[in-house]
């Protein structure tokens, strides 16, 4: 079972600005208001196989993820991905140009594999909720990524 968001903001700012910021993980505490802590594990900068920990409250309780960079198109693409609970998570980022500076596009997915009955069923409740909750993170972190590129951070 598998569940996907999309969303994209328009930034008025640089494409290489944007992708400055979006690519800072260890910024990410200072321009994100929903994480709380990084903790970088791998790599430098944002490369195939960088690593970090990632803390942020959502429902208001504190979740740790370990993060992996897994793809990047320097300036225009990027996919990070977690694993957490027998649930594979990515999320993926597009940096393109347009009129106002820059398009930013985030696709995020949710996969739980081939989940038993029980959980098949406790899904099909608590999907609804936690994919509203995800949503709203998602341009929670857009709009916080724009701010900070249009304030050249």
């Amino acid at each position: 079972m598998g569940h996907h968001i999309e969303l994209s903001r328009s930034v008025d700012a640089p494409p290489d600005r944007v992708w400055r910021v979006l690519t800072s993980v260890d910024s990410a505490p200072q321009v994100l208001s929903g994480g709380d802590s990084v903790e970088r594990l791998a790599g430098v900068g944002h490369e195939v196989g960088t690593r970090w920990r990632e803390t942020r409250r959502m429902f208001g309780r504190a979740a740790t993820e370990e993060m992996t960079v897994t793809a990047v198109e320097p300036g225009r693409h990027t996919v990070v991905e977690a694993e957490s609970g027998g649930v594979h998570y990515r999320t993926e980022f597009d940096v393109a140009p347009d009129r106002a500076g820059t398009m930013l596009t985030v696709r995020f997915s949710a996969d739980d594999g081939r989940p038993g009955r029980i959980r098949r069923v406790l899904t099909a409740l608590l999907a609804p909720l936690g994919l509203r909750a995800t949503r709203t993170a998602l341009r929670r972190d857009l709009d916080d990524i724009a701010a900070a590129a249009r304030a050249g951070i």
